[in-house]
Order: structure tokens, then sequence, then C-alpha cells
């Protein structure tokens, strides 16, 4: 039983990160002197990696609020091309280790199976940017994901190759980005 306990957390972490490499994480440097309040608020998927949870979403919103602890509390948003049906999750985001450091574990406990997963920020002007990482390792193999936030549903140019030139610094590849489709969303989102 403990071995396929062990097994399911594996194929859900890799699930969620849906890009395997061979090897460990890479080495990346997170947003120094991170500001938990300048980052709270609603944020628009611009582009992100390809991720089973948000197979078919569109019009996907992320809102940060912070809770009397502290800690970010996370509701994330999507409508479903193919129903049109609009869903959402609710969890929670906390620093890993010192209170400036952009490292996050977030969580999700309506999961049927509750884990931490690696949540960094590497790249944001809280403004209108932000650029997102997350990677596992998993022995030989390691899983990753990654996404570029903005305050805007539309971003211009400018905003994005802002975050192309983190990416770009970091070594994160854009070859697994899609854009995410904000047309015909509801006008309350």
């Amino acid at each position: 039983m403990f071995v396929f306990v062990i097994f399911l957390f594996i194929v859900i972490q890799i699930t969620s990160a849906q890009v395997p490499y061979f090897g460990p994480c890479p080495n990346i440097k997170t947003v120094t002197n991170f500001d938990v309040k300048r980052y709270a608020g609603k944020w628009y998927e611009a582009e992100r990696y390809f991720a089973v949870f948000e197979f078919g979403g569109k019009c996907v919103t992320a809102d940060y609020n912070i809770d009397n602890n502290g800690a970010l509390n996370i509701i994330n948003q999507q409508i479903s091309t193919f129903t049109g049906i609009q869903s959402l999750i609710e969890g929670n985001a906390n620093q890993l280790s010192r209170s400036d450091e952009a490292k996050l574990s977030i969580n999700f406990p309506s999961l049927p199976i509750n884990f931490d997963a690696p949540y960094w920020v590497v790249g944001t002007d809280y403004e209108t940017y932000s650029v997102v990482w997350s990677c596992s390792n998993f022995g030989i193999l390691s899983t990753r994901n990654a996404w570029i936030l903005t305050r805007e549903k539309q971003p211009s140019l400018k905003i994005m190759e802002k975050a192309y030139k983190i990416l770009d610094k970091q070594g994160i590849s854009r070859a697994y980005f899609i854009r995410t489709d904000h047309k015909n969303c509801p006008k309350e989102y």
C-alpha cells in the first residue's frame, strides 16, 4: 500500500508539472526583497507551460489575498473552452524560508491528495508582470512548469518583453509556453 501511495504522489506531481527533463532542477534565482503585500491582488495568466489541470482553460486568473497570519490565500479561476463552465480552486501559499525570499510553497487542500508544490517568483515589477517557476526533482528526472502573469488581460508587447527578458536571463525555455486565451471572457472577471 505504501508503494502505491508513493507512486500516486509521483504521478500527481508529474501531471501537475508537465514538462519532464532528465536531470535535476536547475539553479534558478528568485526575486530579492520580495514584497508579499505588493504581490497580492489579481493576476491574469498571459502564458504558461502545458499542465493537465489547466487543459482547455481560458480566462485564467489568480487572486492572491493576504490573511491575518500573513499567508497568501489563492483563488485560481478558469473557464473550460469545451463546456463554458467556470471553475475555481482555493489554496494557500507560504514562504519557505526568509520573509524576503520569493520562494513559496502552494497547497490546494480540496485536491484528493494534499501536497505542497514549489511556486518561485523569479521576476516581477509587482505592477505589470510576474514570472513564476516551479520544479520538482524525481531522481534522474525533474518536472518543470512556468507561468507569465500580468495585471492586464491583454498585456502590451513591452510588458511581455520584460517577462521574456527574465526567462532568458534565468535560462528558462520559452519553447514550451502556450498563450492563454482571454477572448469572450465574462466582464466581471
